[in-house]
């Protein structure tokens, strides 16, 4: 059974997953198309960091980024070798209650075009596209969702 609880980004274990997740995004796509946070930004207090353990292990990371207006998912990730065990669906539900809880009344992402299987996820969760938000601009590598809580 996966387990997900709030975790620090220093964790030698989760910042390996971490830093495969950025050089995962790196392989995919141009620096200026990658938009996940650093280490030392997931720490800060605007950020709700989770990480998803299975038998004991962390497998999987995510993340809310809290402004007065929405939350937007970070640092979705899950190990390759750990995929199969819903990681990613119960790190997508916690930050989906977490935001209702904070009493945010929507939730968005960026992701990038070509990652099917997390475009999948977040449709199955009722998020739809949407236009960018924030600071972020149009870009032909990025696919921007929102869904209400």
């Amino acid at each position: 059974m996966v387990i997900i609880k709030p975790a620090d980004p220093r964790d030698a274990h989760i910042t390996d997953l971490l830093r495969q997740s950025h050089a995962l995004m790196l392989s995919l796509f141009s620096t200026d198309d990658c938009h996940f946070l650093d280490i030392d930004t997931l720490c800060r207090d605007d950020i709700k960091f989770f990480a998803a353990y299975f038998n004991d292990t962390a497998i999987g990371t995510g993340a809310i980024k809290i402004t007065p207006d929405y939350a937007e998912v970070k640092s979705m990730f899950t190990d390759p070798k750990q995929r199969g065990f819903g990681a990613a669906q119960a790190i997508l539900s916690k930050l989906i209650d977490t935001s209702k809880h904070l009493g945010l009344s929507e939730i968005k992402l960026e992701t990038g075009v070509g990652l099917d299987a997390a475009h999948a996820l977040y449709a199955k969760n009722g998020f739809e596209i949407c236009g960018p938000f924030g600071d972020y601009k149009a870009s032909a590598a990025s696919v921007f969702m929102r869904r209400t809580v």
